[in-house]
């Protein structure tokens, strides 16, 4: 026996499919529709989960709330050792991601400069950087290896999947806050 599906009866169950039924009632309500063809009523409930699972958002980015033009570098610990990389240049009022996927370490260090104004967000630990583009293997001897020293806040993600650090030029409130040369960095959990 062969099976005639109108176009119609399509629209229908794709409009039932959209409309934000459960996935378990949209395959009911497709099932009910498609009754001359069973196969159909297969075939919805293999895809319906994977048109509704979603990819889990990870990665590290970095915000710049500030007016002006930021370019940032971050230092991390890779399987072959230290690295720093940069620059990233984040426009006002934009985000950034520095890192795609899921986070493999548990600490990453971040510098950033004001372009415009000259300000920094800084911090402590001592890392290389270059005045153009640059992954830099190894955090020691940079002025005798021809690069930059700079001082990186240290971030503990606390082995989260994705962290966002957002620049700006104003004190934020919270026990999460850093301040380095008059500039806040507020770091955000997932």
């Amino acid at each position: 026996m062969r099976s005639h599906f109108s176009e119609k009866g399509l629209r229908n169950m794709l409009a039932i499919i959209t409309r934000g039924f459960g996935m378990a009632s949209a395959v009911r309500q497709c099932a009910r529709k498609a009754r001359a063809v069973p196969l159909l009523a297969v075939a919805a409930a293999l895809i319906l989960p994977l048109i509704a699972a979603s990819p889990a958002w990870a990665d590290f980015r970095v915000c710049n709330a500030t007016q002006n033009l930021v370019g940032v570098g971050i230092g991390y610990r890779a399987k072959a050792g230290w690295i720093t990389e940069g620059w990233w240049h984040i426009e006002a009022s934009s985000c950034k991601t520095l890192i795609e996927g899921p986070l493999s370490s548990r600490f990453y260090y971040l510098y950033a400069e004001d372009a415009e104004r000259g300000g920094r967000w800084e911090g402590p630990i001592s890392m290389c950087v270059a005045e153009k583009e640059f992954k830099i293997a190894g955090v020691n001897d940079c002025v005798a290896r021809g690069f930059q020293r700079a001082g990186f806040q240290e971030y503990d993600t606390g082995e989260q999947s994705s962290w966002m650090v957002q620049l700006t030029d104003k004190p934020a409130t919270g026990d999460d806050d850093k301040t380095a040369a008059g500039k806040t960095v507020n770091e955000t959990k997932p």
